[in-house]
């Protein structure tokens, strides 16, 4: 004969379920998203502030003076009579002693900053 089929219990779905998944992607968004997105818009600052005389060293190693400026391309002097053109976006930071002084200067403010927090 056929078995009463008992009716069973439905799953509930209170909020509990939903707060690891929420807690996880908060985690990451701190730890992983932001800190790329802090480090993408300070490289889009430094490519702003670039201008004619600038040291740079580009992605691929290369180490040049900005010798001149356009849109999206840079001509960079890496040599007596020497000019190479690169991508805006290949250059990976300053160099030479004014680069120093404005990281030394940065940093300076950031640790003054900090003993002020503690």
């Amino acid at each position: 004969m056929a078995a009463a089929q008992q009716p069973q219990p439905q799953p509930s779905c209170d909020g509990s379920q939903l707060l690891l998944p929420a807690v996880l992607l908060a985690i990451m968004y701190f730890v992983w998203l932001r800190p790329a997105q802090m480090d993408r818009k300070k490289h889009e600052n430094l490519l702003k502030s670039l201008k004619r005389g600038d040291e740079v060293l580009t992605n691929s190693g290369i180490f040049g003076t900005i010798a001149d400026i356009q849109e999206k391309t840079l001509m960079l002097e890496i040599a007596r009579n020497v000019k190479i053109k690169v991508l805006r976006s290949t250059v990976l930071r300053k160099v030479g002693p004014e680069a120093e002084i404005e990281d030394k200067s940065k940093s300076d403010n950031k640790s003054k900053s900090d003993s002020k927090d503690k």
